[in-house]
């Protein structure tokens, strides 16, 4: 049974890796009939643009920069966000008190978000900000909604042995809550990232991704645009699956 699983997982990862391969071949394919390097690319000079920066002290001054700030915007916003989900949940009033402001961050366009940030606080902390507004509504709604799905039989049986708070918490709240927080933070750390670079182009703070993005556009060099653009990727990539690890590992029952 043991094997069958891993045949299965390793035929899986093989499918994977072909279907990759046929975009990347066929990618590379359009960049060569196109023959026009200023308006498409392939993943070859995207692959040697990515090396020729890596380099570079600047590129990897830009990487830790952009991923600190995004990175700080999300952690801020998915703990104020667990607490003032928890908070809503236990004292229903602090939730119709906040319901306006979720509200309002839910339904403003990021680009007022980004122009307000950028006169109130300006560009080197923009992108922290825009992070923290985009996934804070997305984190507190989920947090209520798992803790409104915990089963109601388990928490009168808790009162029954008068279980305390912490071990309420851990054994009966926690399971409840888990799924809800892997799947705000799916969505979320995917629009912290699109948001947060966004935020920067815009306000191109310095030593950044997003203002070496915008300086590729200036000077249409396209090959170092479609590598920020990889290298966006990749983050992303890495820091959702570093963040749902915690989360998950946070999760499980420890005995």
């Amino acid at each position: 049974m043991g094997r069958k699983k891993a045949d299965g997982l390793k035929g899986r990862r093989i499918k994977k890796a072909a279907i990759l391969l046929f975009w990347l071949c066929l990618w590379q394919g359009i960049s060569l009939w196109v023959d026009r390097p200023i308006f498409l690319v392939g993943p070859c000079e995207t692959l040697a643009a990515i090396f020729r920066l890596a380099g570079t002290g600047p590129f990897w001054h830009a990487v830790f920069s952009s991923l600190t700030r995004i990175g700080f915007g999300f952690a801020l916003a998915f703990c104020i966000g667990l607490i003032c989900g928890s908070a809503a949940y236990f004292r229903p009033f602090f939730g119709e008190l906040l319901s306006p402001v979720v509200t309002l961050m839910k339904t403003i366009p990021v680009a007022s978000f980004v122009i307000l940030a950028l006169i109130w606080a300006g560009a080197d902390n923009l992108s922290l900000i825009i992070s923290f507004l985009v996934v804070f509504p997305i984190i507190y709604l989920n947090t209520v909604a798992g803790l409104k799905s915990t089963d109601r039989q388990l928490l009168e049986m808790s009162q029954v042995y008068r279980m305390k708070s912490l071990a309420r918490a851990l054994h009966i709240y926690r399971p409840a809550l888990a799924p809800y927080l892997v799947s705000a933070c799916q969505v979320a750390l995917g629009m912290s990232w699109k948001s947060g670079i966004a935020a920067e182009v815009i306000g191109t703070p310095q030593y950044s991704i997003g203002e070496n993005l915008y300086m590729a556009k200036v000077f249409f060099t396209t090959d170092e645009l479609f590598a920020w653009t990889a290298v966006i990727i990749a983050l992303s990539f890495l820091f959702e699956k570093a963040v749902l690890i915690l989360i998950k590992e946070a999760a499980r029952e420890k005995i």
